[in-house]
C-alpha cells in the first residue's frame, strides 16, 4: 500500500512559477514509476510527466516540455513539479501517481494521491 500526498498549488498570474511537491509513504521500488497528471475542469485527466523512482529518463507531454520539469528526492521519499512560465491552460487540480510501469496512461497507476489545485489568472 502506498500514500501520496501533494502540495504546493494555488493561484498564480501568468508567467510565474510554482513548485508542487508529492510526499509518497508505504511500500515502493525503484522500478516503480511516479507520474504527474493534471484535470482541467470538465476535461479528461491527462499526464503532464513521469519518471522511475531509481532515475532514468523523464517524459513530458509537449503542452509541459520546456517549461515544468520533474525532480524527486529519494531520501525524503518526495517528488516534485517545477512549472515555470504558467498559463491560463495549466489551470487544474495536479495529482501524482505511482504504478508499476513507466507509461503515459492514467489506468497504469494504481496510486493516487488527492491532488492540489492550481489555477493561474491572466
Amino acid at each position: 500500500q502506498v500514500q501520496l500526498v501533494e502540495s504546493g498549488g494555488g493561484v498564480v498570474q501568468v508567467g510565474g512559477s510554482l513548485r508542487l511537491s508529492c510526499v509518497a509513504s508505504g511500500r515502493t521500488f525503484t522500478t516503480d514509476a511516479m507520474a504527474w497528471f493534471r484535470q482541467a475542469p470538465g476535461k479528461e485527466r491527462e499526464f503532464v510527466a513521469a519518471t522511475r523512482w531509481g532515475g532514468g529518463p523523464t517524459y513530458y507531454a509537449d503542452s509541459v516540455k520546456g517549461r515544468f520539469t520533474f525532480s524527486r528526492d529519494n531520501a525524503k521519499n518526495t517528488v516534485y513539479l517545477q512549472m515555470n512560465s504558467l498559463k491560463p491552460e495549466d489551470t487544474a487540480v495536479y495529482y501524482c501517481a505511482t504504478g508499476p510501469r513507466l507509461v503515459t496512461t492514467r489506468e497504469s497507476f494504481n496510486y493516487w494521491g488527492q491532488g492540489t489545485p492550481v489555477t493561474v489568472s491572466s
